[in-house]
């Protein structure tokens, strides 16, 4: 039977040169999904066995969410993450969720092809070094934040004051600064920008 694959991209022209790469080497494309919305739609619809899904999705569902909510599913596809965004938590935060591995977009079309014939055939894809630096990540002490400290972390990304923050999530100012302390603290930085740098580094927003 030939493998038949989903693409879950917001870019058109990606999606295209994509199909175009794995048509040629005799899998199936099924469909094709600008959202992770649309993906969980459309492999209920058409059950690929392979779902190729990038990370950072735009508005709604990244890819991490969409992979846990396909792995969720009846005769759930495996999952490969595709994507330009090198960043090791959010590799493993995918990996987590189920994915049966991840690709670099800047790996060549023989990756890709032999990515979607391994998670076919339910084996772990990594990019060239990849397992090595997984391995590394997950040994590695993890920064784990609250999602009140995740919320207060993007308002602060966005250049935020105590004062905006509280408002925007109808807590008090003083709360605000505790969880902005506490932030400081676990992400070992001693200041509201190095705290947005260095959650950025870590994949963490």
């Amino acid at each position: 039977m030939v493998t038949s694959v989903l693409l879950v991209d917001d870019h058109p022209i990606v999606r295209a040169g994509l199909r175009a790469v794995i048509e040629a080497r005799g899998f199936r494309v099924v469909g094709e999904a600008s959202t992770g919305e649309d993906a969980l739609v459309m492999a209920s619809e058409l059950r690929p066995d392979v779902v190729l899904c990038d990370l950072r999705l735009g508005e709604g569902m990244d890819g991490v969410d969409t992979t846990a909510a396909l792995r969720r599913t009846a005769n759930a596809p495996a999952v490969v993450i595709l994507t330009t965004f090198d960043h090791d938590a959010q590799i493993i935060r995918a990996i987590e969720a189920g994915a049966a591995g991840y690709l670099l977009k800047d790996v060549d079309n023989d990756a890709i092809v032999a990515a979607i014939g391994d998670a076919a055939a339910g084996a772990m894809v990594l990019t060239p070094g990849g397992d090595t630096r997984v391995i590394a990540a997950l040994r590695a002490p993890r920064v784990q934040l609250t999602g009140r400290e995740r919320e207060v972390l993007l308002l602060v990304d966005e250049g935020a004051a105590n004062k905006e923050i509280a408002a925007r999530l109808f807590i008090s100012e003083s709360t605000v600064k505790t969880h902005v302390v506490h932030l400081l603290e676990k992400l070992g930085v001693v200041s509201r920008a190095a705290a947005a740098s260095e959650a950025r580094r870590l994949g963490l927003i």
